[in-house]
């Protein structure tokens, strides 16, 4: 099997090439060797190589996978490869910490977790008669519904206090 090709390479830009860049190239290359096009003996397997550069760099999560961990980044799903890093690299990744000695961040989704999540639809229910469903009516639907504390944006922490959950509850049987 032949050695694969900086992506960036196969798509003749530079690292720090923008969305607009990454597209521009990828059609320019696609065009000139789509093997309804090109007859060359290699054509085909240049536009899958194209293809297949594109698909990762034009997707920013994907992107970032790449330039973090090159091919052992993403795997023809395009998903991280995690048996290739070593275990700073994979806690880096999944929990926004290096190493075993300390904790450099939270990760986005914990963050996530500690948000107030949206609420449900309001529902309500009015009765009519006969006579007002077929022939319509205006009536006044008082409706009570939950509004986001002013003080802590639905938290329930004091303001500039973040939550804190306790662990040491006992689960219920």
């Amino acid at each position: 099997m032949a050695e694969k090709r900086d992506y960036y390479e196969v798509l003749g830009i530079a690292r720090s090439a923008t969305q607009d860049d990454i597209k521009k190239a990828f059609r320019d290359l696609a065009r000139q060797y789509h093997p309804d096009v090109n007859k060359a003996a290699d054509a085909e397997e240049r536009f899958k190589e194209i293809n297949e550069a594109y698909g990762v760099l034009s997707d920013s999560e994907k992107r970032a996978a790449y330039d973090r961990f090159g091919f052992s980044g993403v795997n023809t799903q395009g998903m991280p490869d995690y048996s290739s890093m070593d275990l700073s690299d994979l806690f880096e990744t999944l929990f926004g910490f290096g190493g075993f000695g300390g904790f450099g961040g939270a990760s986005n989704s914990r963050r996530r977790q500690n948000q107030p999540s949206r609420g449900n639809d309001i529902k309500g229910s009015a009765k009519l008669t006969f006579e007002e469903a077929i022939f319509g009516v205006e009536k006044e639907v008082e409706v009570t519904r939950n509004e986001r504390c002013s003080v802590c944006d639905g938290s329930g922490a004091e303001p500039h206090r973040s939550v804190l959950l306790c662990h040491s509850r006992i689960p219920p049987d």
